[in-house]
């Protein structure tokens, strides 16, 4: 039975577009399966005091180096988006619909280059019908299954599930019961999968 590598994450996260980016290479080298996670990482902080790197004038220096460096390592674009923050409530919710619906892949990909390649603003529902509807993807549909009390709840009880394990920010990681925050621990990831 392969291993199982649970990916939390919110498509606000550059570290979590990042790591996005790695998981079909690291399904493939070790042959796991990739459980995606949607959690909200506003509500992640406020239930564990943490705050966004941002916030920190040195930490959002040192992210606008070590970001494009990170990405440069991964051979893959990445672009600091001018409408950061962008509320991911929707968003994140449109995940959770995509699962359901069979089109999450296609949905993560595409909202995830709008926003750390294409510069686009995510927050703005028109922007994000365009970007959806160039993916293939029923953009209406999707908006109004954000609005489902299921798919409401499915993301609280994501979130609260997250916190509850020891997750305090995106991306977080577990293999098993074993917990790795960031998107530079892959490496360790990749070896709690090969073992």
């Amino acid at each position: 039975m392969p291993k199982r590598l649970e990916f939390w994450f919110d498509v606000g996260s550059p570290t979590a577009y990042l790591a996005h980016t790695q998981m079909p290479g690291i399904a493939a080298r070790t042959g796991a399966e990739i459980a995606w996670k949607p959690m909200l990482l506003g509500g992640v902080f406020k239930a564990t005091g943490n705050t966004p790197p941002g916030t920190v004038e040195a930490k959002s220096a040192y992210y606008g180096i070590d970001l494009p460096r990170f990405a440069k390592r991964y051979g893959v674009p990445f672009r600091r988006n001018p409408f950061f923050p962008i509320m991911t409530l929707g968003l994140m919710r449109g995940c959770l619909a995509a699962q359901r619906d069979g089109c999450f892949q296609t949905y993560a990909d595409a909202v995830f280059t709008a926003m750390w390649v294409e510069e686009k603003n995510t927050g703005d529902l028109d922007v994000l019908r365009e970007v959806l509807t160039a993916a293939g993807l029923d953009a209406d549909a999707l908006f109004a299954a954000t609005q489902e009390p299921a798919i409401k709840q499915q993301l609280i009880d994501n979130t609260e599930e997250a916190v509850s394990r020891g997750a305090f920010g995106a991306p977080t990681f577990f293999v098993g019961d074993e917990m790795f925050f960031g998107q530079d621990r892959l490496d360790f990831i990749e070896e709690a999968l090969a073992s």
